[in-house]
C-alpha cells in the first residue's frame, strides 16, 4: 500500500506522475531523451542499462517495466535481459556493452565509485564520451527513479502482461506520450 493517498490504481511512477503532474513533465522528458533520443546506443541497450541498474537497486516495478521495454527493442528478447541482469560478464553483449554496464553498476553504488580504470577500459571497448556520459546519468537517473518508486511504496504489478504492455505502448509513443493515456 502507498505511504501517501495517490488517488489512483495507476502502478508505479505513473501513480507518481498522476499525483505530482508538474514534476512528471520534466522527469518523462529526462526518460525520453536518455532512452529514447538520437544516440550511438540503441534504444534497447539504454533500456537495458535501466533495467539493470534498477535491478541493481531491487526496485521490482523499474526493473520489470525497463527489462520488458528492452526485450521490445532487442532481437533476443528478455532471455538476453535476464542473462545481464544475472551475469553480465557471460551474456552474449558486445565488450562495449558490457564495460558500460560496469561503469553502470559503479555509478549505483556511488558516484564516486566510478574509477579511471572503468572509464578506460569503456573507452578501449570503443565506448565515446558522450556514451559513457549517457550510461553515467541514466544510472544516475535510474537510482533516482528507483527510489521515487520505492520510497513512495507505489503499487507494483505482479503480472508480466502489464509490463508488454506499457512496452508496446513505449516502443511505439515514447514517455511524453504515456503522460497523456497512461493506462497501466
Amino acid at each position: 500500500m502507498p505511504h501517501i493517498h495517490l488517488n489512483t490504481d495507476l502502478p508505479g511512477i505513473l501513480s507518481l506522475f498522476a499525483f505530482r503532474p508538474e514534476t512528471a513533465r520534466p522527469l518523462s522528458e529526462l526518460a525520453e531523451v536518455l532512452l529514447r533520443g538520437p544516440s550511438t546506443l540503441t534504444r534497447g541497450e539504454r533500456e537495458l542499462i535501466a533495467a539493470y541498474v534498477s535491478a541493481l537497486n531491487d526496485c521490482q516495478f523499474c526493473t520489470s517495466s525497463h527489462a520488458a521495454f528492452a526485450a521490445a527493442q532487442l532481437p533476443e528478447g528478455m532471455a538476453l535481459i535476464d542473462h545481464v541482469r544475472a551475469d553480465p560478464a557471460t551474456a552474449p553483449i558486445s565488450a562495449k556493452l558490457r564495460a558500460l554496464l560496469a561503469v553502470a553498476s559503479a555509478v549505483q553504488r556511488g558516484g564516486r565509485q566510478v574509477q579511471t580504470i572503468q572509464i578506460e577500459a569503456a573507452r578501449e571497448a570503443g565506448a565515446s564520451d558522450v556514451e559513457i556520459h549517457d550510461t553515467v546519468l541514466i544510472a544516475a537517473a535510474f537510482c533516482m527513479f528507483n527510489r521515487y518508486v520505492d520510497g513512495l511504496a507505489t503499487v507494483t504489478p505482479d503480472d508480466p502482461a502489464a509490463y508488454e504492455q506499457s512496452a508496446a505502448r513505449i516502443v511505439t509513443d515514447g514517455y511524453l506520450a504515456a503522460l497523456l493515456e497512461p493506462t497501466t
